[in-house]
């Protein structure tokens, strides 16, 4: 069980405590458990939005979005606001643009990247729970963190030290590839607009992905944090956009 504490302590605030430090192999394994921790932060906010449905939607939509942000400590909108700075800074120069990413400062960039990618989510959580389709809460946290699933088995890790080297090297291929089917098919509980879902997240990933490779040549710690929330709004919001589309079973 020591990939999945190390996945639940790197992914939100839980307060877990490890033994002892984790293999390399350990942390690799720990991706396999990234859908899991999505479909466990995803069952907190299905759970919160039950509790509270009394409430009026426009706050109960800010309460479900803070605690979301809460839940994983910001880490990804971190990843975010650097992929989006030194995206701008680096001015299409591959090392420009991984040594902006290593700069701890928030530009300009950064922060109209979060306020861009939070007022979008808020917006779509507000008729989310005003349709009262709480359950679909579950779907967009598990789908978005198939993307670190899906970019360090398909992309480069272009930096040479720290911990998403040996997740690169040592990642379990065949177990992540059936992890990452399996819990691609949980779109199909939510009907035709679970599975738009997907596929708008999965090609959302294969558009990072071309991106990626283009500006850097392959992924950071960054850009996989990036992935997930832009992964996380645009299944949001294609949903959204489905649910009055289609017929949601």
């Amino acid at each position: 069980m020591t990939p999945f504490f190390i996945a639940l302590q790197f992914l939100t605030t839980f307060p877990v405590q490890l033994k002892q430090m984790p293999s390399k192999q350990q942390n690799a394994q720990s991706l396999l458990f990234y859908p899991v921790i999505g479909l466990v932060i995803g069952l907190i906010l299905f759970a919160l939005a039950h509790l509270l449905q009394a409430i009026p939607v426009i706050l109960l939509s800010s309460v479900i979005l803070v605690l979301w942000i809460w839940l994983t400590g910001g880490l990804h909108l971190d990843g975010l606001a650097d992929t989006a700075d030194a995206w701008v800074g680096g001015f299409g120069d591959p090392e420009r643009t991984l040594a902006i990413m290593k700069d701890p400062s928030c530009g300009p960039i950064g922060v109209l990247s979060l306020i861009i990618l939070c007022l979008l989510k808020w917006s779509a959580l507000y008729v989310l729970l005003q349709e009262r389709l709480y359950s679909a809460l579950i779907l967009f946290p598990l789908l978005s963190r198939l993307a670190p699933l899906f970019l360090f088995l398909t992309t480069p890790y272009v930096r040479k030290k720290g911990l998403g080297t040996s997740i690169a090297e040592f990642i379990p291929k065949t177990a992540a590839i059936i992890v990452f089917v399996l819990s691609l098919l949980t779109s199909v509980y939510w009907g035709w607009a679970g599975m738009l879902c997907a596929l708008s997240m999965l090609g959302t990933l294969l558009y990072l992905r071309y991106k990626f490779i283009q500006r850097i040549g392959g992924i950071t710690g960054d850009t996989v944090g990036a992935s997930i929330e832009i992964c996380e709004a645009v299944s949001l919001l294609s949903f959204i956009v489905a649910s009055f589309y289609l017929t949601i079973t």
